[in-house]
């Protein structure tokens, strides 16, 4: 990603004429477009892209588990009672 917004940064120096950049060579320009397009292929065909987003969904599956839990009752209060339930819980 950081990779289009400096594409589109280059670019827009490019057009406006502003610094350095407005006199680069249009090749040099617009390259950070294309190692966003490699970037993205080789990202794609090594599964960098599908662990990540498995990653993220195996931590939101994490969170929704242990809100459950804790809106069950199942999980231990954390104020440091060492794991027992709470006085007013009917266990029995």
């Amino acid at each position: 990603m950081w990779l289009v917004i400096l594409g589109v940064v280059l670019t827009v120096l490019r057009l406006a004429g502003l610094g350095p950049v407005g006199t680069w060579p249009w090749w040099a320009v617009l390259s950070p477009y294309f190692l966003a397009v490699v970037w993205w292929q080789f990202a794609d065909r090594t599964g960098i892209t599908q662990r990540e987003i498995m990653r993220r969904q195996d931590e939101k599956a994490a969170k929704r588990r242990e809100a459950a839990f804790e809106a069950l009752g199942m999980r231990p209060p954390k104020g440091g009672q060492g794991g027992r339930p709470p006085e007013d819980a009917d266990w029995r």
